[in-house]
């Protein structure tokens, strides 16, 4: 089915969408131009939307804002936000009543004319998403870069050609609901993760488990060996499956034997001649290499390698000041990931952490933190939490500092600083309690270090 024929399925229809907001306003905006009626609800005030509201209701939307945003919840098909719980129970009780629930992504997955890469985990989905894409370009191909990172894409649909390709980023609250699965699957890693979303572990590794679930003998299928629930993954795969490991040499796919990538036995690149540093990297590096290679030739798998500098907010340095280097590590929205920031680094550096409670352990971070941090400052809601891993750890303690401020918590951390040091964002947490999303989060912390003197 391409777009145009599932927006005059729509023609008749009431449609809800729920969630104004970056993936969702384009969909608004096409769904009403090709003359669908459209509630659009969302939780926020019309204050709060500023002009957006009143460009939307021009459009002819009808608006229903506020904390009773759902109700009389009841359109004939209702698209849900990512963030809103698939239990939630007006969307249950709509269900329940004859309404079609969907969302952007899954309808995207019904019209997308070209093929689709998609890569989920707890960590490393972004670089290894962005890899991807790159890799592709540097081929010649044409790429589309959405889902849980670039743009939603389902309003490109007209004009993505078939021989293009699509690769996207996919959350477990993306994936919780998808009955469509894409050619080429990539987990990059499953740990403990948005345990305050999720109803328990399991729960997680199910909508995981959606990236592959549907896919034929012709899918392809790419899995972390070294992580054990991944691991296990393989054997409920249709399709081929591809490993990757930094602690063996997997029969088909992608190891690191400390000195090189390797490809089922073709040295694909040294490690020396990567850009981006750190072992989670040579992970995602191989991750996107089992996925791409096939598509796109090792010389663009290399070409990217060598050049590219790295997502933005990940582990970005934003500038060098009186010889010590602010980096921007924000997207280290889990203990893992800040663990991968602070293992990139040789040197015992002045963390920055803390931020909204997702209810996921921290037992593993007070070790690391130890070894690797001599100040560490503490902000926002996992505070107490770290504080407390790190003081019930082996090794010795670095000196903690607490701002319940934000800006104060970077301004301590500057001053603690000297010639030679290294000052990390790397919050392990995500940044719902002070800010909508970890971008902001770091360029807020990037406005307060480029104004630094």
């Amino acid at each position: 089915m391409r777009i145009n024929d599932y927006l005059n399925t729509l023609k008749n229809k009431r449609v809800a969408v729920i969630g104004i907001g970056v993936s969702n306003e384009p969909l608004i905006r096409m769904l009403l131009e090709s003359g669908v009626e459209v509630t659009a609800r969302d939780r926020a005030s019309r204050e709060r939307l500023g002009d957006t509201a009143g460009k939307l209701e021009k459009l002819g939307a009808r608006l229903m804002l506020g904390d009773g945003y759902l109700d009389g919840l009841g359109e004939d098909v209702i698209f849900r936000t990512p963030g809103l719980k698939p239990g939630t129970p007006e969307l249950v009780r709509a269900a329940e009543n004859g309404s079609e629930l969907t969302s952007e992504m899954e309808v995207f997955f019904k019209v997308c004319p070209c093929r689709i890469i998609a890569v989920t985990g707890s960590d490393g989905k972004s670089t290894t998403t962005t890899v991807i894409s790159k890799i592709l370009e540097a081929s010649g191909k044409t790429v589309h870069l959405g889902g849980n990172i670039g743009r939603p894409l389902l309003a490109d649909a007209p004009s993505i050609m078939p021989e293009d390709w699509a690769v996207l980023e996919l959350s477990s609250f993306q994936l919780m609901t998808m009955t469509e699965s894409p050619h080429i699957a990539v987990i990059t890693n499953i740990s403990p993760n948005h345990l305050d979303y999720h109803s328990s572990m399991d729960e997680y590794v199910e909508a995981k488990r959606n990236i592959f679930r549907y896919q034929g003998r012709d899918g392809l299928l790419v899995l972390n060996a070294d992580n054990e629930i991944t691991a296990a993954m393989a054997r409920q795969a249709a399709g081929e499956v591809r490993f990757f490991s930094r602690r063996a040499k997997p029969e088909n796919g992608c190891w690191y034997d400390g000195e090189a990538i390797y490809f089922n036995g073709t040295r694909l690149i040294d490690a020396k001649d990567i850009l981006l540093p750190g072992l989670h990297n040579i992970e995602n590096y191989m991750a996107a290499f089992a996925a791409a290679i096939d598509a796109a030739g090792a010389d663009a798998c290399r070409s990217v390698a060598e050049t590219f500098r790295g997502v933005e907010h990940r582990i970005e340095l934003v500038r060098t000041l009186r010889g010590v280097r602010y980096y921007n590590d924000s997207i280290a929205t889990s203990p893992t990931r800040c663990i991968a920031g602070l293992n990139s680094f040789e040197q015992k550096v002045i963390l920055i952490a803390g931020g909204y409670d997702k209810h996921i352990p921290y037992d593993v971070l007070g070790p690391v933190i130890n070894e690797k941090v001599k100040v560490l400052v503490l902000n926002g809601a996992t505070a107490p939490k770290i504080r407390e891993t790190v003081e019930a750890a082996p090794g010795e303690k670095p000196l903690i500092l607490e701002n319940s401020d934000f800006k104060g918590a970077v301004l301590q951390a500057a001053a603690a600083a000297s010639e030679g040091d290294v000052v990390l964002l790397s919050p392990a947490s995500a940044a719902f309690d002070q800010f909508k999303n970890f971008e902001e989060r770091g360029n807020c912390y990037k406005q307060i270090i480029r104004e630094l003197i």
